[in-house]
């Protein structure tokens, strides 16, 4: 398969909006590739997170399936002018043909490429947004709260609690645990959305819009971000998140997760996949 994705997707002007102020965290985990990849195109701001196939193939450029997802997701968003939701429609179409293309069996789904993805589109007055899968936004407001516009999402909270529980010897995750691992993976567009080519993912679509008017940030942001927790069936610590961005932006925010995990090397007390996951972040001041 010849396949050719552009690496970032960053624009050079902005000609129908003031220019607000962006920041962007954009890092590496633990793994070989960064398979998260932003948006920042002209008032169109985009996460977007791709999960490795369970196959762990590689294809054109040595690149993954998750990988060549996120990116050809991003690709559709920038490319058209239309709708959130019709550009999901169309990046999911993309990428069906382009995996088929590639001899990707469909009934194999541990095999599909996958991305999770957040949007937004901003206006003068505005926000529009789109979700699917865990990545997430959030806004923040002039009084000082803060809301979700996604839905919070745990897919792995079963798994990563298994994990807290183990108490074997030192193993990965991924071999104490692969059949859960492959089970929830299985489960993907039945009990979760993310983006891999099958209609039904259109079905965990999340889209809207919403008055700028009393908005004062808007944050988007890979699962890469979130603040780690020592149990997994805990609610995720907003307040620590908002207050840790309000101190010092995103890369406070970064700087607190990647301190917390260094820490804990084995990933045990704070259970995850790998010690350091990938991010995507994008934040704008209204």
């Amino acid at each position: 398969m010849q396949f050719t994705i552009e690496p970032s997707f960053t624009p050079s002007s902005y000609p129908s909006l003031q220019l607000p102020d962006v920041q962007v965290v954009h890092e590496k985990g633990s793994g070989e590739t960064n398979e998260d990849l932003f948006l920042n195109d002209d008032g169109l701001y985009g996460v977007f997170d791709g999960a490795t196939s369970l196959s762990k193939r590689r294809y054109s450029q040595g690149l993954t399936g998750g990988y060549i997802a996120a990116a050809l997701a991003a690709e559709s968003f920038r490319k058209n002018g239309h709708d959130l939701y019709t550009s999901v429609v169309e990046a999911n179409n993309r990428l069906r043909i382009v995996q088929e293309d590639a001899g990707v069996a469909s009934d194999q789904r541990y095999g599909l490429w996958s991305t999770s993805l957040a949007v937004v589109r901003l206006t003068e007055d505005r926000l529009e947004y789109c979700s699917l899968g865990d990545a997430s936004i959030l806004i923040l407001t002039e009084d000082g709260g803060y809301r979700l516009l996604t839905q919070e999402m745990d897919i792995d909270r079963e798994t990563l609690s298994m994990w807290k529980a183990y108490s074997g010897d030192k193993c990965s995750i991924y071999e104490v645990l692969s059949e859960q691992i492959l089970k929830v993976r299985s489960r993907m567009n039945i009990d979760y959305g993310v983006l891999n080519g099958e209609n039904e993912a259109l079905n965990f679509v999340q889209s809207g819009s919403i008055s700028l008017a009393e908005v004062t940030d808007v944050l988007l942001f890979t699962d890469g971000l979130l603040i780690p927790r020592e149990n997994p069936e805990a609610p995720h610590d907003w307040a620590c998140f908002v207050d840790l961005y309000q101190a010092g932006g995103l890369k406070e925010v970064r700087d607190y997760v990647r301190d917390v995990e260094r820490r804990d090397p084995d990933n045990r007390r704070y259970p995850r996949f790998k010690t350091h996951d990938d991010i995507a972040a994008v934040s704008i001041s209204c």
